[in-house]
This record gives structure tokens, C-alpha cells and sequence, in this order.
């Protein structure tokens, strides 16, 4: 077919030059921000195709410097660029969002969009670039909707493509470039489900462990179909959060890699999954009782809550992470019908508050290392490191207070056959805590302290200490001396 390296380089966006789709990421956007506009999206559908982005992109406007692009495309562009090609964007997003990506990264000498009444999409986009472009051009495209495109083309670039869409386009043109699609395999689901973080449910076989019940099959069973319920609706979740926050996270140094904001995974494939997780979360919870099943829709509609609302006010947020954490004891309880202590719940509000602030100075810490003064999406500055550092050291040591107070109870003199030997569990709260802020303060926290605590040798070994010790003091009587 010839020498096609001087020919007009044609760029699709979504899809293309970025993985992300810039329409699905303009309805999050204008959710957050006007959730009431949800009710007015069939009477925009009802314009079509090109009348519904013309709607769309009137209430939001998509941020070009935040979205993430096809890093080895743009990387060929830019060479191609420099050695006067003529690059063009030809796109079936609104024409405000291509003019936008357009101007953020200074190489198309022209843009070619949808406009009202005009969806550039498929025999439209071909033909606009056969008037403004000519018959002799190449294409970049990642979809089965550019075949008609690549038929007039005289060269392809082939970015993400299917292995079936790319034989097709390789039977009709010859191939300029070819970029693999980022990995969204059972390993990047597992990210974005954020199954490590299914350990934080392990809370709600506290109860069964505080009244010793572990041997009761039936209470075990039950539990087990708990943690998996939490579980479920957990992952929906964070699925949603991560699509809620998109913009904060591609502004975070490590949240910027999560799978949605880098690109790697679809917005849409994101919300059918967590309707699927959240369906299968409330089916299993209706299974093990109703108590526990409004336990759940509780969780659910205080996480909502944190996600929407409360995420963004300084210390409110914490004090509600430390509520979702302590909400999983008290459903545990629910689910083998017994009466959590005061103590407990009083240990654990200190306990959970402690790590909340873990977190969040974590994250703080690691702006400050890249030369960030605040966090994006929530009220943080790194200068409250100063206040932030005191109150989670103290709520930690008020959670030992707590705990020391709970080992001198006539209840729990009553109950364990050696209730001093709880003191090394005390000991190992003091380790492990100090352990945890020490962690944070040289930089080494993971953002979330519960997955810091799993990868951490010490912090394993200290957590199994404890619980060996409480064991022993429950079990085993020994005549300690005063």
C-alpha cells in the first residue's frame, strides 16, 4: 500500500488516546454533583445520542490534565509531531471535551467531535475525516465500531484491540502501530473488589471469640455467611467510592494507580459489578436473619454516607471510619444473639478511632514527601500532623486504659479462671500500637493500617500473642503471685 508515515494520523479518544470513557466519567462527575440531575437523564436520552452529550457536557466539563492517557500512543504522537505530521483528534465525544483534551496537549492541528444533531460515530466520523482530511490518512481505534473507518484507511494503529476486531482490520490494511490493552484480568478485578480488605470482617467473629462460642458449629456457620455478606456489599462499596473519587485519586501519588482511575478497568463493567456484589450481599444476609440483614443496610447507607458527605469534613471522617469498624462487632452480635459489654464497645470505639487516625496520617505523610501541603476530596493539611499526631497516640493508650479497667471488673474476675494474665494482652496493645504510629511516622504506613498489619511480621506476631494470651487466661488457672 506505500510509505503511510507522512499521511494525516487520525486519533480516536475513548478508548484510544485515553482508556477511560470521557462520557461515563462526565455522568459521574455531574452526579456527584447534582445527584437530582439522575431524573433528567431519560428525558435527555430522548434527544439521541448527540442531543444527550450536548446536555451533558452544558453541566460538566471533564478535567483533560486529570484523565489518564494511553502513555506509549501519546509518547508516538508527540514524535510524530515533531517531524511535522499532521495529527488529528476525531472523536464521538462532545466537541468541549475534545477541544479540552486538544488544548491540554498542544499536538492536533485539528478536532473533529460531536456537535448537537451530529454524533461522530462510525460512517459520521468517516465521513467528516474524508472532508476534512481527505482519502488518504491513517487511524488510531480500539473498537469494533471503527471497521469502516479502517477500511478507508490506509493504515492502522490498533490500541487495546480484540484479537477477533484486530484479525479483521490486519485482512484490510496494513498496521502502523499496535498498543496492547491494559491489563483488566481476575488479578486487577481483585484490586478493584479490594479483597484484602475483606480482613476488616473478620470483626464480626469478635463476639464469637469474647463469649468462647467457637465451638458452636451452627453460631460458627452463621458468621461465616456474615463475614461473607459484609464482605460483598464492602467490595460494592468500594467499587462505587472509586468511581465516586476519581479525580481525588488521580491527584493521590499511589490511589492514582487504583484500577478505575488509571483506566485499566471500564466505569460502566465497575457499577454492573457492585450491583451484582451488592445483590448477593443482601441475599446472603436475608439467609443468616432479619436482624442482621438491617445490620447490613445500616453499613451500607453509613458508608454511603462517608462516601458522599462526611468524607470531606476534617475529624468527622475518622470518627465515622471508627463507627464502621465498631458497627461490625455489634453485627456479629447480632448474628449469634448475644449482648456486647459496654467495655468492649468502649475498647473498641478508642481502638478504631486510633487507626482511622493511622490512616489519615499516613496519607498525610506521603503528600509531604512529594511536597503536597493538603489532600484533594477531603479536609487535610499536613500541617494538622501536629494535632492529628497526639489525638490517635491518645485514643490508643485510652483504648489500654479502657482494657485494664475491663481486667479489673468483677465480671471478668469472675468469668476468666486467671484474669491477670490479660496483662500481656495489655503489653502487647502497647507494643503494637506504638508499633503501628512509630511505622507512620518514618513513612513506611501502608494508607490503610489493617493491610499494613497483615504484610507486617511483628504486627502478626504480636496480634496472635494476644489472642494465645486471652485464651490462656480464660482456660488455664495458675496461682500468680501479687
Amino acid at each position: 500500500m506505500g510509505d503511510t508515515s507522512n499521511m494525516p494520523l487520525v486519533v480516536d479518544l475513548d478508548g484510544t488516546l485515553t482508556p477511560t470513557d470521557t462520557l461515563q466519567e462526565s455522568l459521574v462527575r455531574l452526579l456527584r454533583h447534582s445527584p437530582m440531575s439522575l431524573l433528567c437523564l431519560p428525558l435527555w436520552l430522548m434527544r439521541g445520542r448527540a442531543g444527550f452529550k450536548e446536555a451533558i457536557s452544558k453541566r460538566v466539563t471533564i478535567d483533560a490534565q486529570k484523565i489518564p492517557y494511553c502513555a506509549p500512543l501519546l509518547a508516538y504522537l508527540h514524535e510524530e509531531k515533531s517531524r511535522g505530521r499532521q495529527i488529528v483528534l476525531a472523536t464521538a465525544a462532545h466537541h468541549t471535551t475534545a477541544e479540552e483534551v486538544s488544548r491540554h496537549l498542544g499536538i492536533f492541528d485539528k478536532v473533529l467531535a460531536t456537535h448537537a444533531g451530529n454524533n461522530l460515530k462510525g460512517l459520521a466520523k468517516l465521513k467528516a475525516i474524508q472532508e476534512n482530511v481527505g482519502g488518504a490518512f491513517v487511524y488510531a481505534g480500539d473498537s469494533k465500531a471503527d471497521l469502516p473507518i479502517w477500511k478507508q484507511a490506509r493504515a492502522a494503529i490498533l490500541v487495546g484491540v480484540a484479537q477477533r476486531t484486530a484479525a479483521q482490520v490486519r485482512c484490510e490494511v496494513s498496521i502502523e502501530r499496535e498498543y496492547p490493552k491494559l491489563s483488566s484480568g481476575v488479578a486487577v478485578w481483585l484490586r478493584a473488589l479490594r479483597v484484602h480488605q475483606w480482613i476488616k470482617n473478620l470483626l464480626l467473629f469478635v463476639p464469637l471469640l469474647t463469649t468462647f462460642a467457637f465451638a458452636d458449629i451452627n453460631k460458627l456457620g452463621s458468621v461465616v455467611l456474615a463475614f461473607l455478606a459484609f464482605s460483598f456489599a464492602a467490595s460494592a462499596t468500594y467499587i462505587v467510592n472509586d468511581l465516586w473519587d476519581l479525580e481525588s485519586d488521580r491527584a493521590h501519588p499511589r490511589k492514582r494507580l487504583r484500577p478505575f482511575a488509571c483506566g485499566a478497568l471500564p466505569i460502566l463493567h465497575g457499577l454492573l459489578v457492585a450491583g451484582v456484589a451488592l445483590g448477593l450481599s443482601l441475599g446472603v444476609a436475608s439467609a443468616v436473619s432479619h436482624g442482621f440483614l438491617g445490620m447490613l443496610v445500616t453499613y451500607l447507607v453509613l458508608t454511603s454516607l462517608y462516601s458522599w458527605v462526611i468524607k470531606e469534613y476534617v475529624l468527622m471522617d475518622v470518627l465515622m471510619l471508627s463507627l464502621l469498624y465498631t458497627i461490625r462487632i455489634l453485627a456479629g452480635s447480632v448474628v449469634i444473639g448475644v449482648v456486647i459489654s459496654s467495655w468492649l464497645l468502649a475498647f473498641s470505639a478508642f481502638l478504631f478511632l486510633s487507626l482511622a487516625l493511622v490512616k489519615r496520617c499516613a496519607e498525610l505523610v506521603s503528600l509531604n514527601e512529594v511536597g503536597a501541603g493538603a489532600t484533594r476530596g477531603r479536609d487535610y493539611r499536613v500541617s494538622d500532623l501536629v494535632v492529628l499526631w497526639p489525638l490517635g497516640v491518645g485514643a490508643a493508650l485510652c483504648a489500654v486504659v479502657v482494657f485494664g479497667l475491663f481486667i479489673s471488673a468483677p465480671e471478668t474476675q469472675a468469668r476468666y479462671a486467671t484474669p491477670k494474665m490479660l496483662w500481656l494482652v495489655a503489653i502487647g496493645l502497647v507494643y503494637w500500637m506504638a508499633r503501628l504510629w512509630v511505622k507512620t511516622s518514618r513513612g513506611e504506613m501502608h494508607d490503610d493500617p489493617v493491610v499494613y498489619a497483615i504484610k507486617d511480621r511483628g504486627s502478626r506476631l504480636t496480634v496472635i500473642a494476644m489472642i494465645g494470651a486471652a485464651m490462656a487466661a480464660y482456660f488455664v488457672t495458675l496461682e500468680l503471685q501479687p
